[in-house]
């Protein structure tokens, strides 16, 4: 990188720190207040401030984004959106440029995003405990084998899930689920032999976790496509504009009434329509990206209800 990308990077750093200092000091205040008082009603009224701060911080962010960097970012969308919506979104992932292109695309357009969040994430200093405040849901994110060698582990993700989404039903929520588990990289799609050219293979047991624990609460499903036509970036490639062009799909898919409510771990059979369904998404997904990174449309979707 040359040394006036390093320049830009050391000048606009300081500011996107300054940006999450103003917004979070005074989110963690509202989020202890609330934690101090845990009444139905306190949350209810704490909620939209605290929203309020998230989306004033991501707005700030998007348009550093816009003024600092040549980046283009480019949606298509076959979705009706809802600020007041609930809904579970899916998506690619390759960077943790998603992210924020996630906010950018979605702010205040729909609920703000809510993420599963490695445990070990807590101790992130300042955005830790604003993730917190703000609800998102602190996993384990055991691996197979740790599972099978102790089956309690996966027991404490899901609980993790269901309190989480016990939480989301009073409020308007966007549940943010990373399917792959991990970022896109060419050793893990080789370790894995994923049968998809641009993707890993989907982990289906958190959205179905989801499904069971938010019922008939979420009414969409926002299956998100996310495209670099000049390569996989870092936060550092987008600071130093790096990245040319970004684009995004968004397609709205109505959720099976069948996929819903269904014992993932227990239920064999279930298990199996699940993944075949998730399988079928993935599919989809993997040829739209092909098709995006050479330039074309992709096609219409039916979209789900709005």
């Amino acid at each position: 990188m040359s040394v006036l990308s390093w320049v830009r990077v050391a000048l606009i750093l300081p500011l996107v720190v300054l940006n999450t200092l103003v917004h979070a000091l005074p989110l963690l205040v509202v989020g202890v207040f609330k934690a101090l008082l845990p009444l139905r009603a306190v949350r209810r009224a704490c909620n939209p401030v605290l929203t309020g701060l998230a989306e004033s911080w991501i707005a700030v962010n998007s348009a550093m984004l816009g003024a600092f960097t040549g980046t283009r970012v480019t949606v298509e969308q076959d979705a009706g959106l809802q600020r007041d919506g609930h809904y579970l979104v899916l998506a690619n992932h390759q960077s943790w440029v998603d992210i924020l292109i996630l906010q950018k695309v979605f702010n205040r357009r729909i609920p703000l995003l809510r993420f599963f969040l490695k445990r070990q994430l807590f101790w992130v200093p300042v955005l830790g405990l604003a993730w917190w405040a703000l609800d998102f849901p602190f996993m384990g994110r055991y691996t197979h084998r740790q599972v099978a060698r102790n089956p309690e582990l996966g027991q404490r993700d899901m609980e993790a899930i269901r309190r989480a989404c016990a939480k989301f039903r009073d409020m308007p929520v966007s549940v943010m689920n990373f399917v792959e588990g991990t970022r896109f990289t060419d050793a893990k799609h080789a370790s894995q032999a994923s049968p998809y050219l641009h993707l890993l293979k989907p982990k289906s047991g958190g959205v179905a976790f989801v499904l069971d624990a938010m019922g008939q609460g979420l009414h969409a499903l926002l299956d998100v496509t996310i495209a670099y036509p000049g390569g996989r970036p870092t936060m550092i490639d987008l600071i130093a504009n790096r990245v040319p062009e970004v684009r995004v799909q968004v397609r709205q898919r109505v959720i099976p009434a069948e996929m819903v409510n269904g014992r993932y771990q227990e239920d064999r059979a279930f298990r199996a329509r699940f993944q075949q369904w998730m399988n079928g998404i993935w599919d989809e997904k993997d040829a739209d990206l092909a098709r995006i990174l050479e330039g074309g449309a992709a096609p219409s979707s039916p979209a789900g209800p709005a």
